[in-house]
């Protein structure tokens, strides 16, 4: 290929290349031109794929299989179908930091397509998901995400539409090449979803709206990173322009920290708003009138990813003031984008003002937790939205949960071993659980146990023990955690920090070595001995990461629970001191109940 360039390669030469697997970009890396450029002088040789269905019944008899592939043979099998089709572009293979969430999106745009008339056609490369399944859509390509494959699946389908905020940011970075190539994208378009991801643009739409964000600015290198955090002020988030998943997002409380990472061109170095609560929204646009689905307190403080943090619908401790004031702000931001479907807002609050850290015009890794706690179906108005439906029309009324629902995040520490429970502002998560109950506590304590960190009662004689260490700055709400752990009949076990403090407010706490003493019994120890059925553990920086890491390492390796947030830490004790029965209930039922 490289020897003959793109001028050489005749139909037979173009069409070998493809048998043998060589994509479009790739050929125009080896000719020394671009894939563009390649894709028309290929199609205009009429090299085109050839579409087959899996036949999943191995010849015996015949099949009606949704499965569909492509291949550069001679011998193609159409399919007939009178219906208008709408493609759904998926999430692509599972990863850490993107997880199923974004596959029931697709799964209910798929299933209201076909219920409103139209031939669903659903394009992912992960055969394990639902949206893959052989009856959730009319037909499924297996084929990769890659602008080559989705343009010759839109080629031979010829949709009305393509719809791209389903599959989270894997389908949204092909948008504008869809758009450049005269796709029709269904919903937000292309110019919003820049817009909110365009921070410097992003920034601009906040001032004229009138709303605020933390201090920021864009560094293109180090030495402008530390000046820009010098001016805004310690700590600072330092991040990407463009992420996903809070990708090599750090937290820096001093310069030594911020120079201890890499800051390259169009870096983001954010104000971090400590002991912030912080807040997330998913609501629905039709680019004028807002349905808001449920507006979610995270249970640990501001800085942790919202993928893993646990958070709570209704909101708890925020007030119904500034929960309006939410809403106001959400609605504003969504006429501002010109959203049409799914929007996710995420703020911070402190001391009653509400700032705006971000907000996506796609699917969010919240909308399933949020349909399933309110009853209101965010897919399915997303999609009638973006086939032109009016909000109002809908006829969706707003929804008072009866009850208390905890999304947590389920974290993927036990598989690799050396793996360090930290949480902060990169996401860990692999998926998520729900527990729901009359209260917060009940509820808490059943999505622990869903995901795997069911957390411990008190033995009689007291013999079960909870391992209590934080940095400094934490060690003033540590004291009323040790005080209830105590009060509940567990037995406190502290480094000497952390136990001179709360001994000296008349807790009685066992104090332990640390590692770096070198002599005596260690937490670590005693999780090996099986005397710790808790770690909670709050390190600052790095200077914690010694014992805090060989701590939080070996809890996760004896399958003990960890939390490394304060604010999880209280919210964790308050559910450890009521006992909670519930009987079980179909969801179904419980929002019937409230109807």
């Amino acid at each position: 290929v490289a020897a003959a360039g793109l001028a050489g390669l005749d139909e037979a030469a173009m069409r070998r290349a493809k048998q043998m697997g060589l994509g479009d970009a790739r050929i125009a890396e080896l000719c020394h031109t671009d894939e563009k450029t390649v894709r028309d002088h290929r199609r205009a040789l009429g090299v085109v794929p050839a579409y087959k269905s899996v036949d999943s019944c191995a010849a015996e008899v015949e099949a009606r299989s949704t499965y569909r592939y492509s291949c550069y043979d001679a011998v193609d099998e159409p399919v007939t179908d009178d219906r208008p089709s709408v493609i759904i572009l998926g999430s692509g293979p599972n990863r850490i930091g993107q997880g199923l969430e974004f596959d029931y999106c697709c799964v209910h745009a798929a299933l209201t397509l076909r219920r409103l008339g139209y031939a669903a056609v659903m394009v992912n490369c992960n055969p394990e998901t639902v949206s893959t399944d052989y009856d959730t859509s009319d037909r499924l390509y297996f084929e990769p995400l890659t602008i080559e494959d989705v343009l010759e699946v839109i080629a031979r389908e010829q949709p009305v539409g393509v719809v791209v905020q389903f599959g989270g940011q894997t389908p949204l970075r092909l948008a504008e090449r869809l758009l450049q190539e005269g796709v029709p994208i269904l919903g937000t378009p292309f110019e919003s979803i820049d817009l909110a991801e365009d921070r410097l643009r992003f920034g601009e739409l906040l001032d004229r709206t009138g709303l605020k964000a933390p201090d920021w600015a864009i560094a293109d290198g180090m030495e402008e990173a530390v000046a820009i955090a010098t001016r805004i002020g310690y700590p600072v988030l330092v991040r990407p322009s463009y992420v996903l998943g809070g990708r090599a997002m750090r937290i820096c409380y001093d310069e030594a920290m911020l120079r201890d990472g890499h800051v390259g061109a169009s870096t983001l170095v954010d104000r971090f708003v400590e002991d912030a609560i912080e807040i997330d929204v998913d609501a629905v646009s039709d680019g004028r009138d807002v349905l808001i689905g449920a507006v979610m307190q995270h249970v640990e403080e501001a800085g942790v990813h919202s993928g893993d943090s646990a958070c709570v619908i209704p909101p708890l401790s925020i007030g119904a003031a500034v929960e309006a004031e939410v809403r106001r702000q959400t609605v504003e931001l969504a006429r501002a984008l010109g959203v049409v479907g799914l929007v996710n807002v995420q703020y911070a609050i402190r001391d009653g003002e509400v700032y705006v850290l971000e907000a996506n015009p796609r699917a969010s890794r919240t909308v399933p937790f949020v349909a399933k706690a309110t009853g209101i179906p965010l897919v399915d108005a997303a999609v009638r939205v973006a086939l032109g439906e009016r909000v109002q029309d809908l006829q969706i009324p707003d929804a008072t949960p009866g009850m208390v629902s905890v999304k947590e995040a389920v974290l993927p520490f036990a598989k690799f071993p050396g793996a360090d429970a930290l949480l902060g502002p990169e996401m860990r998560a692999t998926g998520e659980v729900m527990g729901t109950g009359p209260d917060f506590a009940t509820a808490f304590a059943k999505a622990q146990r869903a995901a795997g960190q069911a957390l411990p009662a008190p033995a009689a004689d007291g013999s079960t023990g909870v391992a209590l260490t934080v940095n400094d700055r934490d060690k003033p709400g540590a004291a009323a955690i040790g005080m209830q752990l105590v009060k509940a009949g567990f037995t406190v076990y502290c480094t000497e920090g952390t136990a001179r403090a709360l001994r000296a407010l008349g807790i009685d706490v066992t104090q332990v070595a640390k590692l770096s003493d070198g002599d005596g019994e260690t937490i670590p120890d005693l999780i090996r001995a099986g005397r710790i059925a808790l770690v909670i553990n709050t390190p600052l920086g790095q200077g914690a990461r010694g014992d805090g890491y060989e701590i939080r390492r070996a809890a996760v390796a004896h399958r003990i629970p960890v939390i490394t947030t304060l604010s999880g830490a209280m919210a964790a004790v308050q559910a450890m001191e009521r006992a909670w029965k519930v009987d079980a209930k179909a969801l179904q039922d419980l929002h019937r109940a409230v109807a």
